[in-house]
């Protein structure tokens, strides 16, 4: 017996805002004084560095329970799966349903709870619960269905990851353009075969890490200073993030006994072009090789970073040959990592079924 996905989906939102839509924008420094830059030259470099040439935003009406059940929609047709037979729901998120003219967040009930009622299970068994874990909430979640399996507490598991990013912005702060919607969710089951998920590692930096996301004030300081949003130590988090996640991904592929040479892809958490390039040479550097080519694919260039929904919708667009150039074939070795706040970092080897 093994673990699988035996089914993904996802929501991609329809608001296409490219680079060009910031130009705007009143950018300004944390102390509130004016970016020496102009937003042409601001969005030229944002885009050489980040890889982001647009990102998409979800339409006002929907929610981040609504984009969830899209994608929930969509794996469980997938997977051809009875709905009421699934043990766990599980909807990583960091902000809950926040509506587009509110600045306030709605968690009750759960978001987890909300998808349940709109996909209309009405098995009580069917547990359904949040994880908020940052960036790497998706990833944990599947982490956890797989314990739950092992464990004999579960046979079926959907794990969804979701955001509305555009909705906790500053719109003063150029790090707002990284950030996108979106919603991405698998079933996670016991099949007969080899293979499946392999091995896994978490990890909880929660030192002087611990701040490195946070929510904050706007730039702005004629705005109201108890509204919050987003706010990050770019520098920091790249610099964490090149050390440690590396070491992580080591951890998790050495546990599996797979040998660098059998992982055919690396699916990292869609957060900056440049970072993710630098993570995964030095994770190949760790066994003295470089990177294949080909073996990192991308969705950030027109998707941004939708946070929890960046692993599970590139997983979903690689499966389905979505990806210009990239393909899963079957017996293929996946390691997925992902790091965000917390900071948290966590990986996961899976080989795919024959």
């Amino acid at each position: 017996m093994a673990i699988y996905f035996t089914g993904t989906g996802a929501y991609i939102p329809t608001e296409n805002i490219p680079n060009a839509d910031f130009a705007a924008h009143e950018f300004l420094n944390e102390d509130g004084s004016t970016f020496p830059y102009d937003n042409a030259t601001v969005a030229k470099k944002f885009q050489e560095i980040t890889g982001i040439e647009a990102r998409r935003y979800a339409a006002p009406q929907l929610l981040t329970s609504d984009i969830a059940t899209l994608a929930a929609e969509e794996a469980l047709a997938d997977a051809g799966c009875d709905r009421e037979s699934l043990d766990y729901l599980i909807v990583a998120h960091n902000f809950g349903n926040v509506r587009a003219d509110a600045i306030q967040t709605d968690i009750l009930p759960s978001l987890a709870t909300r998808v349940k009622h709109a996909l209309g299970i009405k098995n009580p068994r069917c547990v359904a619960y949040d994880i908020l874990f940052g960036c790497p909430g998706w990833v944990e979640g599947v982490i956890q269905a797989q314990a739950f399996i092992k464990a004999g507490m579960a046979k079926k598991c959907l794990v969804i990851g979701a955001e509305t990013l555009s909705r906790v912005l500053d719109p003063h702060d150029r790090d707002s353009m990284i950030y996108s919607d979106g919603a991405g969710a698998a079933i996670v089951e016991e099949k007969p075969g080899e293979g499946g998920l392999l091995a896994h590692a978490t990890l909880t930096y929660a030192a002087e890490e611990a701040y490195y996301l946070f929510f904050g004030p706007s730039f702005n300081k004629k705005l109201p200073q108890d509204v919050r949003f987003i706010k990050m130590y770019g520098r920091k988090i790249y610099e964490f993030a090149v050390s440690r996640v590396p070491e992580a991904m080591q951890q998790c592929l050495d546990a599996s006994g797979v040998p660098i040479a059998e992982v055919n892809k690396v699916l990292i958490h869609q957060a900056n072009e440049k970072m993710d390039e630098a993570i995964i040479h030095r994770f190949f550097k760790r066994y003295g090789q470089v990177p294949p080519a080909g073996v990192m694919p991308m969705s950030i260039h027109q998707l941004g970073n939708s946070s929890v929904a960046t692993v599970p919708t590139l997983y979903h667009l690689l499966r389905k040959e979505k990806i210009a150039g990239q393909h899963i074939a079957p017996g293929n070795t996946l390691l997925f990592a992902s790091v965000g706040a917390g900071m948290n970092i966590n990986a996961l080897v899976y080989r795919e079924p024959n």
